[in-house]
């Protein structure tokens, strides 16, 4: 599969959420880069300089071309790389991009800040109920 096609999960850097010399945003993409290595994944990480949601960080936000919608998580941590992992490998896995709460970690539970359309998708078109 192309790059330009993969799930890709963007992760906020700059984050100094706990207040440490080290941003916890470049923690938790170290974290997450080691949970990729050496596996099969189609998952791109990015590292991005600020998602703007600095109350709530760590911040990542996950996209893929063809998904109804994409998604802006918060209250990350490096710890739960692995249930980050998952939720981006069930999201990458729905038609829609959509995982509902029960197919989510419980350190996710309170993670989904935003939801975006996919960009040059329309939503309300495809999706009368999604109109509001």
């Amino acid at each position: 599969m192309s790059k330009s096609l993969s799930t890709t999960l963007h992760v906020c850097v700059t984050c100094k959420s706990g207040g440490e010399a080290e941003p916890l945003g470049q923690r938790l993409y170290e974290a997450l880069a080691e949970g990729l290595a050496g596996t099969a994944d189609e998952l791109e990480l990015r590292p991005v300089a600020c998602l703007a949601a600095c109350e709530r960080g760590c911040t990542a936000a996950i996209f893929k071309p063809g998904k109804l919608f994409g998604y802006l998580l918060g209250y990350l941590q490096p710890l739960h790389a692995a249930d980050i992992l998952d939720y981006a490998r069930r999201y990458d896995a729905s038609p829609t991009g959509s995982v509902m709460p029960s197919r989510r970690a419980p350190s996710l539970s309170h993670s989904i800040l935003s939801r975006f359309p996919a960009y040059g998708l329309d939503v309300a078109a495809q999706h009368p109920k999604e109109r509001q």
